[in-house]
């Protein structure tokens, strides 16, 4: 661990936390007929992947709908950036109308993301209920009114500092690390 860095979790306790997380959908969502899992792009679909393959082993049921939705064009903030954007893609096979929605992200800070991630929701259906779960809670830093439903960690932080979370499918090893200002590891 680095100077100016504090470890939130390691492989072992995020997956009790996703075990946990799923465990809490299940009492909420049971057996998923109802229910749909959106991960936004580019960095909740590696929780939403985790989520769906705890949900299939608790409740046997093999066809958990998992989504993913590229948020980049309704972001509020997509026209103030220098370099051209790059959109992942959105991939999502069902249908969203009338369904309870799960929106799944790593972390979240001001809300921006999560209401982008509202806004290109819409554009596939209108739910009949929207939910939302994160891997990391940075309260004390929202610029919008969006609270999660199903919460990992909460960390207070001040706007200088970064949450990074490593995923064994993208870096090769799971971590939460909290990098303070004086970190050198903050761009």
């Amino acid at each position: 661990m680095q100077n100016g860095s504090k470890e939130l979790m390691n492989q072992t306790a995020m997956n009790h936390t996703i075990t946990r997380l799923a465990l809490e959908l299940i009492e909420n969502h049971n057996r998923f007929a109802e229910t749909v899992l959106i991960g936004l792009q580019p960095r909740g679909i590696y929780l939403a992947g985790r989520l769906a393959s705890v949900l299939t082993a608790e409740t046997g049921n093999p066809r958990i709908p998992l989504g993913f939705l590229d948020i980049t064009f309704h972001r509020d903030d997509f026209r103030t950036r220098n370099e051209p954007l790059i959109p992942s893609h959105t991939q999502i096979d069902f249908l969203v109308e009338n369904k309870k929605v799960v929106l799944i992200d790593d972390v979240l800070y001001t809300g921006r993301t999560i209401r982008a991630g509202l806004d290109a929701l819409l554009a596939f259906g209108r739910p009949a209920a929207v939910e939302l779960l994160v891997l990391v809670d940075r309260r004390y830093s929202r610029h919008l009114p969006i609270q999660p439903d199903y919460v990992g960690v909460v960390t207070d932080t001040i706007t200088s500092d970064k949450v990074k979370v490593t995923w064994k499918e993208s870096e090769g090893y799971d971590s939460v690390q909290l990098l303070t200002s004086n970190s050198p590891d903050i761009p």
